[in-house]
């Protein structure tokens, strides 16, 4: 199963699933995580979702072996993708998300913090948005989300160098709230929405709304924004070579 989903108490905690592709989306990931927001959004038991992976990493990104298929066949490239429906997911999830980041999270392992209320990091993890070096443009609206939670000169670093940040930088920036010692992640993310669970949903869904409402209007311009700018660049030269670099690597 691509997406572990427990129950404890008030709590759901999602795990991400694909430890031998580093926890990387591919359609059925997307669609199953997208899946499984709406059932915890829906579910009147549920007041706190928890988002980590298994394994040794968050999340790598993107599948890339599935992002080449795609660009190489252009019936599937036209019927869209699952990874939108997974942004409107996060977007309109009206309970606390928390995100226990455990190992390296890439592209979209990175960005999806942009929709958590609490992130807790374990310090052996790393975060990193690539997207110049695979020659594309940014998404999940991070070109908006970035530069509001971590400022300006931080999120532009974080987007336009594809180097990684280490746990004490992301808390720095303001990307991290906590950073804990391996061991101690889940404990950690799982008190605190332990805590927030003992509230009223009616209330905890509320203070979200009232937070994010002013946020809508942004993240939709910014996701068309993103959306056009990625669509002109996938299969571009530069993502072209990128990605036949990363084949040719994973094939040595």
């Amino acid at each position: 199963m691509m997406l572990q989903i427990s129950d404890a108490g008030r709590v759901r905690t999602l795990t991400l699933n694909r430890p031998e592709a580093l926890n990387a989306f591919n359609e059925e990931l997307y669609g199953a995580t997208a899946a499984a927001l709406r059932d915890a959004a829906g579910d009147p038991d549920v007041a706190v979702v928890v988002l980590t992976g298994a394994g040794r990493a968050f999340s790598a990104g993107n599948d890339l072996k599935e992002m080449q298929a795609r660009i190489a066949d252009s019936s599937l490239s036209s019927e869209g993708s699952e990874f939108s429906t997974m942004i409107s997911a996060l977007t309109d999830l009206p309970k606390p998300l928390i995100c226990a980041v455990n190992g390296v999270g890439v592209g979209i392992g990175t960005t999806i913090l942009g929709y958590a209320d609490l992130v807790f990091m374990s310090c052996t993890a790393r975060l990193k948005c690539p997207f110049t070096n695979l020659g594309v443009a940014p998404e999940a609206a991070s070109s908006y989300l970035l530069p509001r939670l971590i400022g300006r000169q931080n999120a532009a670093w974080l987007l336009m160098s594809s180097e990684w940040i280490d746990a004490s930088e992301a808390q720095r920036m303001g990307i991290a709230w906590k950073v804990c010692e391996p061991d101690e992640l889940m404990p950690e993310a799982l008190k605190h929405a332990e805590i927030l669970a003992t509230k009223s949903i009616p209330s905890l869904v509320a203070v979200k709304q009232t937070m994010v409402a002013p946020y809508r209007a942004g993240i939709s311009a910014a996701t068309e924004r993103e959306s056009r700018h990625f669509a002109e660049l996938l299969g571009a030269s530069a993502n072209e070579a990128a990605l036949a670099e990363f084949t040719g690597q994973e094939e040595v």
